[in-house]
């Protein structure tokens, strides 16, 4: 049995060529060395994606938004540029089959002196088809009420047979596109005698005297 020499402890066997900090003990990895991160950069990360993710709504929102209002702006333009192409059609026709009207007057008053005859009629005829296919319309007749607004009276008159202001010769046809007037009706009216009862009212008359005298002759209403 060997002696221990005070002061120095044994030391494990070295081999041999190398060096003291092979011989010293190695600690374990830490977790942070295989990879793994921490609880708390999880939870950074997530609040980070969350962020990103409300920020690419918000920009996918502001642009749908835009989207809408361009398109919605486009459809108004649109229904505001056909609006504006019809007005101008209706203008540009009005204008020219205004321009024709002295045409057609000519033609109606060759209709009523029988001049309307032979290739001269059929050119006229073809011409009022054309017109009336534009939306032309002729309009006033003898016996219709007198209305200003579609009606110039040129002539007056007093008659005892009619009841209210009355369109009694049509001197000029008026004309209209749709409801559009482009030429009121010329007429000559006549209105009801300064006096005169309407021609209700006298038969009305006429009646309550007929009646009173049947009560006469009968010896009044009978009583009680």
């Amino acid at each position: 049995m060997t002696e221990e020499t005070p002061g120095f402890e044994e030391k494990p066997d070295v081999p041999s060529g190398a060096t003291p900090e092979d011989a010293e003990p190695k600690t374990a990895p830490s977790a942070s060395a295989d990879g793994a991160a921490p609880a708390g950069d999880d939870a950074n990360q997530t609040a980070a994606l969350v962020a990103q993710l409300d920020q690419a709504r918000k920009a996918l929102d502001e642009r749908t938004a835009d989207l809408q209002r361009l398109q919605a702006e486009f459809q108004n333009y649109r229904r505001r540029v056909e609006r504006d192409r019809i007005a101008v059609k209706e203008i540009a026709i009005a204008n020219l089959l205004t321009e024709l009207l002295p045409v057609l007057d000519d033609i109606g008053r060759a209709r009523e002196h029988g001049e309307l005859v032979g290739g001269f009629k059929s050119v006229a005829e073809s011409l009022e088809t054309v017109a009336a296919k534009m939306g032309l319309q002729q309009f006033g007749k003898e016996g219709e009420p007198f209305d200003p607004t579609i009606h110039e009276a040129l002539m007056h008159s007093y008659a005892p047979d009619v009841t209210e202001t009355t369109c009694v010769a049509i001197l000029q046809p008026g004309y209209r596109i749709g409801e559009r007037t482009i030429r009121p009706a010329r007429v000559a009216v006549a209105e009801p005698q300064p006096g005169a009862q309407p021609a209700k009212a006298e038969s009305e008359a006429g009646a309550a005297t007929a009646e009173a005298a049947d009560d006469k002759e009968s010896g009044g209403p009978d009583e009680g």
